[in-house]
């Protein structure tokens, strides 16, 4: 990971999996580190700072902090963003909530190499 080391991979994978159940097949802590990695640093260090203010928290009695709303939107926004990692399985967002059922809406087929 670029930004995120082990510990805080870990930390991340685990706020995703409490926000979104299920995300993890899909592996939303990549999309999220590759988005952290082209933040500014101010805002990339308070990504940081978020996750260590997170690690452990009972997080119902943190939920309206701004660290948990900064995590939870970038963990929403990995996985209903149809995002897959490369190491990740399906069904992706899309597909589990039916999507894709629109013909317009399967023909769209994401690139997410910008991501690295």
């Amino acid at each position: 990971m670029p930004v995120l080391d082990e510990r805080r991979t870990h930390v991340v994978e685990q706020l995703c999996e409490a926000i979104v159940p299920g995300s993890g097949r899909v592996r939303p802590v990549v999309y999220v580190d590759a988005v952290v990695a082209r933040m500014p640093a101010p805002q990339r260090d308070a990504f940081i700072a978020s996750v260590d203010a997170l690690e452990g928290a009972d997080l119902p009695s943190v939920a309206l902090t701004p660290e948990f709303q900064m995590v939870r939107a970038l963990c929403i926004e990995a996985f209903y963003s149809d995002f897959v990692a490369p190491d990740g399985v399906g069904p992706s967002a899309y597909e589990e909530i039916g999507f894709n059922a629109s013909p317009l809406a399967a023909r769209v087929k994401k690139d997410w190499s910008y991501l690295g």
